[in-house]
This record gives structure tokens, C-alpha cells and sequence, in this order.
């Protein structure tokens, strides 16, 4: 492929074909994702939770403690403990 407005044809191919490969294994993980959530559930794992504790754990430990403690603070001021 030639320069075409300064634009190298061959470098912009491989950026748009990488791009696409990785567009391909992100869906392939997402339907694998999908399938261990169905798998989870089918064993009587509430998804939701199961969703929400990944999420904690993802979370940094000052950032978690942080929003628990905040929630904690919150639920009382709407009397829900």
C-alpha cells in the first residue's frame, strides 16, 4: 500500500487488524464470562452477588474499606439496620 496524505497505508492496516484480532478475543472472552455465570448459577449462585463480590475485589482495599464504611454510615442515617 502507498502514502496516501501522508497517511502510510501498510502501518494503518496493521493498527486496523490488530484492533479487529482483539475485538475478536474480547468477545470470545465475554462469551466465556457468559458461560461461567450460567455455570455458577446453574449451581445455585445468585449472579447478581456473585457480579457485585468480583467487583469488590477488583476494588483497592482503601477504596473498598472506604465505600463499606460510607454505606455502613449511610444505611443508618436511613434506618436500615
Amino acid at each position: 500500500m502507498a502514502d496516501i496524505g501522508g497517511i502510510a497505508g501498510e502501518r494503518l492496516k496493521s493498527f486496523v487488524e490488530r484492533v479487529e484480532n482483539l475485538e475478536a478475543e474480547k468477545q470470545a472472552l465475554a462469551e466465556d464470562i457468559k458461560e461461567v455465570y450460567s455455570e455458577a448459577k446453574s449451581s445455585g449462585f445468585d449472579i447478581k452477588i456473585l457480579r457485585q463480590i468480583i467487583r469488590l475485589r477488583k476494588m483497592d482495599e482503601n477504596d473498598r474499606s472506604e465505600m463499606e464504611t460510607l454505606l455502613d454510615v449511610y444505611k443508618r442515617a436511613l434506618e436500615m439496620e
